[in-house]
């Protein structure tokens, strides 16, 4: 008879503190992978017992974080799979931490503390330069008439996991390996607070075993709380989960990725102008790479092609450039249509004065929104994110002041003199040029170059200087001057010659 194949199941417990970091969404991305490379199940579990880091609507940055980054949950808080409630709030107010915790305290596993904050504050020890407090077991020595009086007087408590002092614990990670503590590394830690609510360190693992979680996704600081974890787990007599501890993800100055850093969560990138699949595309690369280390990588690449064994154990640095080179390559593949969806409210942000200019002259909303159209199309395989527009289209708005060394060009054997006449030869040229459509200026250029004997670009660059200002654009002469019109390129014309003269 074949055996069974467990099925894969994993977690995303976010705390509802706000936005969430980049450090949690790959969490949250790595677990998804997890579960879905091998069929199985991700789930959603909100850990809201830290009342006092709690921050209103949290909770809908959580979801609406998952949403956009396509890590849809197979069950959660609004997906109920048998295993609920997913909210530890909801959890608590059952009774579960606090049951679970009484079954280990009447094992000699755990027991009831009543030490008051001043006798604490006595327990500090300095240890590698840090004070640190150690609880010393105190009132493990309670009998059992004394926690009752004490219980019965209402006197503040909490419940402490009942650590050993001798030996030593092992635990496995994957990616790490065998790590062992020594036992008396192991401080007896708070399980139940004296508010009532659970630890997170005893919540997260009662809930882990209650929901049939496989394989724990988490970041490489808790392997320090593993220990704790795993003995735990052997207290209740559970099966211990796979642990996944990844990197740390720092800047480039190698410290950890700061909230100060202003692109440190997913919203902050969003807000910045990347697109939320180049997010995740990045994210996950920050420790982890495929056997072929392609890297543009849908989700649906990513779900194919994810192997936890191949998270790196280093640190990864969060590189800002590749991020915006990868949303670039996201922005060029992207459908024209939905570019232009996209991007339409930063060109439109950016192109008031030149909508303004545009409806003085006669254009109607229609013939506005084609030339938008246009500007999108230039600027699609030119910026890597959204708000590069702005500097790339001013030019439209108006002739920005430049100077005049840019006529200067080497390959094109330009400079501000030679430019002097070309441009007063093609003053009466553009005049008289009724059609301003990209092709016809272009058919009339060409004629004027060929009939002149000019080189191409000893014409067009001078002529692209002298109506943009710009040695960098995202169009050529003749698509620039279809945009502006007759009146502004003739007006921009006069000006540039002008301060040739």
């Amino acid at each position: 008879m074949s055996e069974t194949v467990q099925k894969i199941r994993t977690r995303y417990a976010p705390s509802p503190t706000g936005r969430m970091h980049v450090g949690n969404l790959r969490t949250a991305l790595y677990a998804y992978l997890i579960a879905k490379h091998e069929g199985g199940d991700f789930l959603l579990r909100i850990e809201d017992t830290d009342l006092e880091r709690h921050v209103e609507g949290a909770e809908e940055i959580i979801y609406k974080t998952l949403k956009d980054a396509g890590l849809e949950h197979d069950e959660g808080p609004d997906k109920d799979g048998g295993v609920g409630p997913y909210i530890q709030s909801e959890r608590q107010k059952a009774g579960l931490y606090l049951e679970h915790a009484k079954k280990l305290i009447d094992e000699g596993k755990a027991y009831y503390c009543f030490c008051d904050e001043a006798r604490l504050k006595t327990l500090t020890q300095v240890i590698d330069g840090k004070e640190v407090s150690v609880y010393d077991k105190h009132c493990l020595s309670l009998s059992k008439e004394e926690v009752e009086a004490n219980l019965a007087a209402g006197k503040p408590y909490v419940i402490r996991q009942n650590n050993p002092t001798e030996g030593e614990t092992t635990f496995h990670d994957e990616l790490y390996g065998d790590i062992s503590v020594e036992n008396k590394e192991l401080d007896d830690m708070i399980l139940i607070k004296s508010d009532g609510y659970p630890t997170y360190n005893f919540a997260n693992v009662i809930d882990d075993h209650l929901m049939g979680i496989t394989h724990v996704v988490r970041g490489n600081e808790y392997i320090s709380s593993s220990p704790k974890y795993n003995r735990l787990y052997d207290a209740f007599g559970w099966e211990v989960p796979k642990y996944i501890h990844c990197p740390l993800i720092t800047d480039e100055e190698h410290h950890k990725l700061s909230k100060r850093s202003g692109h440190s969560s997913f919203e902050d990138l969003v807000d910045l102008g990347f697109l939320p699949e180049a997010i995740v595309n990045f994210v996950a690369l920050l420790g982890w790479s495929p056997e072929d280390n392609e890297e543009i990588l849908s989700l649906t690449d990513l779900v194919k092609k994810f192997d936890y064994r191949r998270i790196n154990k280093s640190p990864s640095v969060f590189d800002y450039t590749k991020l915006k080179w990868m949303n670039g390559e996201y922005l060029k593949a992207m459908d024209d249509d939905v570019f232009l969806a996209s991007a339409e409210a930063y060109l439109e942000n950016a192109l008031q004065p030149m909508m303004e200019r545009k409806r003085n002259e006669g254009a109607d909303e229609t013939a506005i929104k084609e030339i938008i159209k246009k500007i999108a199309a230039m600027v699609k395989t030119r910026i890597e994110v959204y708000p590069d527009i702005a500097e790339m289209v001013d030019f439209f708005n108006e002739l920005p002041a430049f100077s005049t060394d840019l006529y200067a060009h080497k390959k094109m054997k330009t400079s501000a003199e030679t430019a002097l006449p070309v441009l007063r030869e093609l003053q009466p040229v553009l005049e008289a040029q009724e059609d301003y459509t990209n092709d016809a200026l272009y058919a009339a250029l060409q004629k004027f170059i060929e009939e002149k004997g000019y080189k191409n670009g000893y014409v067009l660059w001078p002529l692209r200087i002298a109506l943009t200002g710009k040695a960098m654009t995202p169009c050529g002469a003749t698509e620039a001057m279809e945009v502006l019109g007759k009146n502004e390129c003739l007006k921009r014309l006069q000006a540039s010659i002008s301060a040739l003269a």
